[in-house]
């Protein structure tokens, strides 16, 4: 399966881009410290947002297999860019907390802890970068 993304230069480092299936569209901006604005996602901030999505999206496809319900379950992830030895993102730490009560069988746990780690977006990253998932069950 294929999707296309096409995108357009804005000016001032801003980028528009548009998702091919649902016209749905969502812009970029270069981060402060990289000479842009900071008025938006940046480029690698989009890529911390879909490790966390996809996370939380294949923890959802697993929960419906087993009729669990995840409602309220939440990631948190916290990017950490490196300069050497060129700019690049160097570590992506995930958190992912699933409310009390939701889920508090182990064998229902390690089935959701090692989807997440299967995640495709997870999947994709290059080894060089550091991107741990820990699960924090209140």
């Amino acid at each position: 399966m294929s999707v296309n993304i096409q995108a357009v230069y804005t000016g001032n480092l801003g980028v528009r881009a548009t998702h091919g299936p649902s016209g749905n569209q969502l812009t970029t901006d270069a981060p402060v410290d990289n000479g842009g604005q900071g008025t938006s996602f940046s480029p690698t901030d989009l890529v911390a947002t879909a490790l966390g999505s996809c996370v939380l999206t294949i923890l959802g496809l697993v929960s419906q297999r087993h009729d669990t319900d995840l409602t309220g379950t939440k990631v948190s992830v916290t990017k950490e860019m490196v300069a050497q030895p060129v700019r690049r993102i160097g570590r992506l730490e995930t958190i992912v907390t699933v409310p009390a009560g939701l889920v508090n069988d182990a064998a229902m746990r390690d089935r959701l802890e090692a989807a997440a780690r299967k995640c495709p977006v997870h999947q994709s990253l290059h080894p060089d970068i550091d991107a741990p998932i820990t699960f924090v069950y209140e």
